[in-house]
């Protein structure tokens, strides 16, 4: 059996996968924009309502990952608040103008988050060069990388994914995302050998995580 983290875009979402036996919740706003950091109020009230581990996304806005300063200032501070909420974790991924890690800067939130871990969300998956990419995120003090291996989604990626967890040696979980349903788990995780599986559950277009699909997710 995987373990699995669900992207809730909503509580509603995050309620269904705890319900129907998920790991993890990664929970964002902004499904449009692939997940935006989520509202204080929001985080707060569904931490009163669920006991497994919630990680939280903290990116201002959709687009790139290259942030100004005054976007990094408010990740900050949005990092400082909902920390204060005793959420579980926390998930971001800076680039810098030449899409590559930014050292400096995801070390800073890194040490912000203190003492809970970090996901390096996809942004991984527009970083140059695949294996400076991995030493430099683990370097950062990331516990995790999201990743669909560098490629629009995880069956395409799956030969970089496999290549990522072997790489990776137990240094840093591989968790693999990004087009990923109960249909192509089992393929991925045989061939893979990752161990943590990351998807939205949405399968019928909405904005809510299937019930079904989660249980399909935790059973194969």
């Amino acid at each position: 059996m995987s373990k699995i983290e669900i992207a809730c875009f909503n509580p509603e979402s995050a309620i269904i996968a705890f319900e129907n036996g998920a790991d993890r919740i990664e929970l964002c706003d902004g499904l449009s924009e692939g997940g935006t950091t989520p509202g204080f109020e929001t985080a707060k009230h569904l931490r009163e309502k669920i006991n497994i581990p919630i990680f939280v996304m903290i990116r201002p806005r959709g687009g790139d990952f290259t942030y100004s300063d005054a976007e990094f200032e408010q990740m900050k501070s949005e990092l400082t608040q909902l920390k204060s909420l005793n959420v579980d974790g926390f998930v971001f991924g800076i680039l810098d103008e030449n899409d590559e890690v930014n050292v400096e800067r995801n070390k800073e939130l890194v040490k912000l988050a203190k003492p809970y871990p970090c996901t390096f969300h996809r942004a991984f998956d527009r970083a140059k060069d695949l294996e400076n990419s991995l030493e430099e995120v683990i370097d950062c003090g990331f516990k995790t990388i999201l990743t669909s291996g560098q490629r629009p989604n995880v069956s395409e990626g799956k030969d970089n994914l496999k290549k990522l967890v072997e790489l990776s040696n137990g240094r840093i979980e591989i968790l693999v995302g990004g087009g990923l349903r109960s249909t192509n788990i089992q393929e991925l995780r045989d061939f893979t050998k990752a161990g943590y599986f990351h998807s939205s559950a949405i399968t019928d277009g909405g904005v809510f995580a299937v019930a079904e699909e989660v249980v399909a997710l935790k059973s194969k």
